[in-house]
């Protein structure tokens, strides 16, 4: 029974290797931003042979009591080498609720637009 402990455990952490190796097949790389303890910005990067090319970026907002208020996305542009609008995250807190709103970047009008399908109002776990 001895061996078989460390026979187990050693199995585990090989299978946690092989799946921890097995997710970074999409070779994205994470660069976080933060202010204060407080992760304002996370730039995404896909490895493009030996370099690291811009893949996504997004931006976070917070309230006063440090609840994420808004989640905004973009997408790098290799035309015309910027960041582009892309989607946003909404969240109002109310009571022991979040409602969630997603917003889809429209070129045409230059704003987000509201996605009313994809809000979402549920019980908020950490009240």
């Amino acid at each position: 029974m001895k061996t078989l402990k460390p026979l187990i455990l050693y199995s585990f952490l090989f299978e946690c290797g092989m799946s921890a190796s097995a997710d970074n097949k999409s070779n994205l790389i994470y660069n976080s931003e933060e202010v204060n303890g407080m992760k304002v910005a996370e730039t995404v990067y896909k490895m493009d042979g030996s370099t690291l090319a811009n893949y996504m970026k997004y931006n976070y907002k917070y309230d006063d009591q440090n609840r994420m208020t808004e989640n905004e996305a973009l997408k790098w542009n290799a035309v015309k080498n910027t960041w582009t609008n892309d989607m946003c995250i909404r969240y109002a807190y109310q009571g022991k609720s979040v409602t969630t709103t997603y917003y889809k970047w429209n070129n045409k009008k230059n704003t987000y637009i509201l996605i009313p399908e994809m809000t979402v109002t549920m019980d908020n776990p950490n009240m």
